[in-house]
């Protein structure tokens, strides 16, 4: 007499795989889809006030030099001025986690930078700083500034008073206690902070190229001018770079902390 072993029902994981994605990606996929249907709508009707997505479309295919050229020099501006930017944050969030003397020293100073208009300090950089690319990397830098520092510090001094008791017990250090409990404790709130800090870097590089005098280089820059010229297709595709390269960033930041922080699921903004 031949076994018979009673196997359960299989899940059809093709199925689920299926059925995930357009759980996951059908609403906002759907989203897009209305949008671009009404953008279209209003271009048709309104070719003055918006460009067809057609005509976006063919102004990026027939000048992709000129588009990947300016790209690049935007993108150089966010990596070194953002870069810059969120270093220092970290960094001065970290002295003042570790010196109360030097918040109520700079905090004031700081609030009154962040509080002032960069459209109003830009054109005072260019006279300091010349017509190259150093006064762009300081907007950019001062954008993604304040609310790397906020977050940062705001991560740093949350801390388990109770492991923290541990450590002092232990006779820890103050480096052992920043290496082993504040460091890695603050990492959730760290990316908080560049969740924040890498969409508004996108935009202070932007700016930047609106306000501060010299190079004629980047999508900001050339958004400036095709407007001037009112080519709106020019216009349009370049804003549309700007936000592909936001979202990219965005995103390769959320598989970044997916990777690293895989202990923590929820995302924390400073509080």
């Amino acid at each position: 007499m031949s076994d018979t072993v009673a196997t359960a029902p299989r899940r059809n994981s093709s199925g689920f795989t299926v059925a995930r994605i357009v759980f996951d990606w059908g609403p906002p996929a759907l989203t897009f889809v209305i949008v671009a249907v009404l953008w279209q709508l209003v271009a048709i009707n309104n070719p003055y006030v918006l460009p067809t997505l057609d005509a976006i479309g063919n102004s990026l295919a027939s000048d992709p030099g000129m588009y990947w050229a300016n790209l690049l020099v935007t993108c150089q501006e966010v990596v070194i001025g953002a870069g810059a930017g969120i270093i220092c944050g970290f960094l001065l969030a970290v002295a003042m986690s570790e010196l109360p003397i030097v918040e109520k020293a700079v905090m004031p100073l700081i609030v009154v930078i962040m509080v002032t208009p960069v459209v109003a300090i830009a054109p005072a950089l260019v006279v300091a700083f010349g017509f190259g690319m150093l006064p762009k990397y300081i907007v950019t830098g001062l954008v993604v500034f304040f609310p790397m520092l906020v977050n940062s510090l705001a991560g740093l001094r949350d801390v388990d008073q109770k492991a923290l008791d541990v450590f002092k017990t232990l006779h820890a250090s103050r480096w052992e206690i920043f290496r082993d409990l504040r460091l890695p404790g603050c990492m959730p709130f760290v990316f908080a902070g560049l969740r924040i800090a890498m969409p508004l870097a996108v935009v202070g590089a932007a700016v930047a190229e609106f306000v501060a005098a010299g190079q004629q280089a980047g999508l900001g820059s050339l958004v400036t001018i095709a407007a001037a010229q009112a080519n709106l297709p020019v216009t349009w595709a370049s804003i549309a770079l700007l936000c592909l390269l936001g979202v990219l960033l965005v995103s390769l930041l959320a598989l970044l902390r997916k990777r690293l922080l895989w202990w923590s699921d929820e995302d924390v903004i400073g509080r």
